[in-house]
């Protein structure tokens, strides 16, 4: 089994739409695929959920949104769009690194595909529970990274400062990937990449277009 982190460099930059890439990309190739969104915020159940972050990843596992599944995928849900812990708290919900391995560690060491991707919430340095940054979690688990950045202003500093994080930590770092902003005054998408790459040493940058996902097949 290859079990693999997704991380970001700042929210909203497209994890999940890298992860759920990742995952048609291996079930192309004839793997089979898990995935684990351990905490979710800004998830209102009143509302159609197949394009929330679970109903996503499950679209891509091939799998139909179902309240067994959600349970299996995304355990802590809250509704306030904020940070886990900020959101746990107004529900009565006092999120801990504890609760967030109970989650993560048994579904780890019963997984038997071939590509398990667990995908973190916010930044790499973003709160994740009252005691942990995402950064935390990770270093818990101990599972090599794809860190997603995006083409935003700031968006360089950003994906080089956790990338900087992450390797000072001793964590393995598989790839880079670039996703590229929506917004029509963001920077030049080929030279955020171009820089993003200059500074990345020897870990591999990936261009990631919104409407290609033809880069994912290049990380399995």
């Amino acid at each position: 089994m290859r079990a693999v982190f997704i991380a970001g460099a700042h929210t909203d930059v497209g994890k999940t739409w890298a992860a759920s890439a990742l995952l048609k990309a291996a079930r192309a190739r004839g793997l089979t695929v898990a995935a684990l969104k351990p905490v979710v915020t800004g998830y209102l159940p009143s509302v159609a959920t197949d394009t929330s972050d679970p109903g996503r990843l499950l679209a891509a596992l091939g799998r139909d949104l179902t309240a067994e599944a959600l349970e299996a995928m995304s355990p802590l849900r809250f509704e306030a769009a904020l940070s886990p812990p900020m959101a746990a708290r107004l529900e009565g919900v006092t999120l801990t690194l504890a609760d967030l391995l109970a989650v993560c560690r048994p579904v780890l060491a019963a997984q038997t595909a071939d590509l398990l991707l667990v995908e973190g919430a916010g930044g790499v340095m973003s709160p994740l529970a009252e005691d942990a940054t995402g950064l935390d979690l990770q270093l818990a688990l101990g599972l090599p990274t794809v860190l997603v950045g995006g083409s935003y202003l700031g968006g360089v500093s950003h994906t080089l400062s956790a990338l900087e994080v992450l390797r000072a930590r001793g964590l393995a770092v598989l790839g880079v990937v670039v996703s590229q902003s929506a917004d029509p005054g963001a920077p030049d998408f080929p030279q955020t990449v171009a820089a993003i790459a200059r500074f990345a040493g020897d870990v591999p940058v990936l261009a990631a277009p919104r409407d290609d996902e033809s880069w994912a097949s290049a990380l399995l």
